[in-house]
């Protein structure tokens, strides 16, 4: 950053905000740490938890600095095309998690997504999806620590490595004390903490811009134009903000990458895995799906208030890059006592985003690489130990990863990228594994392996200029769409030539083989109809279709 542009006026009441949340979520982690006791208790908080912390955890665990601060961005960068990331690009795929895939994951006890494919495929398949799944957490890690680091270094003048080890330390301490619990009741805290820091510079931008009527005619007559205003306008071509067509945001985003994500991300389904019964594992994404509606008043809605106040966002580098256009927002709205609250938010969304990825990180590390491959048949407490090492060892990568993020100037279309590229070929091995009996173990490692490596091939082409597409966003749609089309291709050619496995190996794994009890440990209180996942499941893709319609 050059300068003191973005330089905040932090005074001792802000300061004291933000040091009473320090000590706060080193306080639970602290906490958390009298209920551990066995190996489950610290990576899968002893499945105890009730469905509102989970759920709201599983939101927290995505409103990550990298969602807020990205999703601002795109704001600013697309317009309300980007209102797609959350409406069918996430709650759909929420909804899809807890009503279908949920049963299977919690009914057969497996610890983590690796640990299904193990079960589903074999040793191979598992072995490369905990190892590509570790690589992608650090990365991701890096981009919640390095996304921090810049908010610290332009708001308050931290400098960049400085910030990056703060904030990776405080991470490190409540994780390493209280595993998984200390990392989730700290995402429900995170939660309010986050809306409270970020409502207000949605309701202070709204007043300066004129209320919404007065944002859509300052956003028709910044450059996005008219077109800045729609979702769906001119996606029968590539001629809009975002440059895709509808088929790229239908299949691309709304389903490989929605689904993708969501449905297999590890640090996403481990919350659901820690809730107390079936039920309540259930209702978890779905009770993230209804705050998940509406996220975009504190993230879009800022973007497009920077974009039409911020003269000369969109600067390819300094102050003026998309990625501060909340960051600028803070410096021009809010007083201090609320500034202070608003740091404190966008301190608590790289938490949650970062503790997120490392505990995912800990749990797939120690049970399915160091407990399968490296030294089994170990004491309980031992892979504790283990899973300590690991946090320590996964925050130490995510530092330096950090600096990989630094060279983009909008990190979500790094992050994306990302995704396209470990994301849909899981999901699409996951997804016809689990409902396509027949699917070898061969076809599983192959059709995981050769996806991979398809998206892998459409980046690198892309940024050698090989291969010609309109923006960033769009080649992650068409990455991730290739990734899946080839690891279903794959599948349905390796299949009838390789042996299947047995159907007594299957039970519990796979649609229609039986062994799943949706109902068995269902308490009382769980059984009343508004507790239904279906029911919360179909109203929640209701509601996020209707969104829609004032934008269309």
């Amino acid at each position: 950053m050059d300068g003191d542009g973005l330089r905040l006026n932090m005074n001792v009441l802000d300061y004291g905000i933000l040091a009473l949340y320090f000590v706060t979520v080193l306080g639970v982690g602290f906490a958390a740490r009298r209920a551990i006791r066995t190996s489950v208790d610290f990576f899968l908080s002893g499945r105890s938890l009730p469905a509102w912390v989970t759920g709201l955890a599983f939101v927290s665990a995505n409103l990550g600095a990298l969602e807020i601060i990205g999703m601002a961005a795109n704001g600013a960068q697309y317009g309300a095309m980007t209102l797609h990331y959350y409406w069918i690009g996430a709650v759909p795929a929420m909804a899809f998690l807890g009503i279908v895939m949920m049963p299977f994951y919690y009914g057969s006890k497996v610890r983590s997504v690796p640990e299904y494919l193990r079960l589903r495929f074999n040793r191979p398949t598992h072995l490369l999806n905990a190892l590509s799944f570790a690589v992608a957490q650090v990365l991701i890690a890096g981009v919640n620590l390095y996304a921090l680091a810049l908010i610290m270094q332009a708001l308050l003048g931290w400098p960049l490595w400085v910030a990056i080890v703060i904030g990776a330390l405080i991470v490190l301490a409540y994780i390493t004390v209280g595993g998984l619990s200390g990392a989730i009741y700290n995402e429900v805290l995170q939660f309010f903490v986050i809306i409270a820091g970020l409502l207000p510079i949605t309701i202070l931008g709204l007043v300066k811009v004129g209320g919404v009527s007065g944002l859509m005619d300052a956003v028709r007559e910044s450059k996005l134009g008219e077109a800045g205003l729609h979702t769906w306008q001119d996606t029968g071509g590539t001629d809009n903000p975002l440059g895709a067509h509808w088929i790229g945001i239908v299949f691309g985003l709304g389903f490989v990458l929605s689904f993708g994500y969501w449905t297999t991300n590890f640090a996403e389904v481990q919350r659901a895995l820690s809730a107390k019964n079936m039920s309540a594992a259930r209702r978890t994404p779905i009770i993230a799906a209804y705050p998940k509606l509406l996220i975009p008043v504190v993230t879009v809605i800022p973007g497009l208030v920077a974009l039409v106040t911020v003269q000369g966002l969109g600067a390819e580098s300094g102050d003026l890059v998309y990625n501060n256009a909340i960051p600028l927002l803070m410096r021009d709205l809010l007083p201090n006592g609320v500034l202070g609250i608003a740091v404190t938010g966008l301190v608590a969304s790289f938490m949650a985003g970062m503790a997120a990825n490392v505990s995912g990180f800990n749990t797939v590390f120690t049970y399915d690489i160091w407990q399968q491959y490296v030294r089994r048949d170990r004491p309980d407490d031992y892979y504790i130990r283990i899973g300590r090492w690991a946090t320590v060892g996964g925050v130490l990568v995510g530092i330096g990863t950090a600096f990989i993020a630094a060279g983009f100037s909008n990190i979500m279309n790094y992050i994306q990228a990302l995704f396209s590229l470990f994301n849909a070929p899981l999901f699409a091995t996951f997804i016809i594994g689990m409902f396509w009996r027949r699917m070898s173990a061969a076809a599983g490692f192959l059709s995981l392996l050769l996806g991979t490596l398809a998206a892998l091939a459409t980046y690198l082409l892309y940024k050698a200029g090989v291969v010609h597409f309109n923006s960033d966003l769009e080649e992650s749609f068409w990455g991730a769409g290739i990734a899946f089309v080839t690891a279903a291709v794959v599948a349905a050619v390796v299949t009838p030539f390789t042996a299947k496995k047995q159907d007594e190996d299957l039970r519990g794994l796979v649609y229609g083989m039986g062994a799943v009890d949706v109902q068995g440990d269902v308490l009382t209180g769980d059984a009343v109809w508004w507790r239904s996942p279906v029911l919360l499941g179909l109203i929640a893709v209701a509601l996020s279709l209707l969104l829609y319609v004032p934008f269309f």
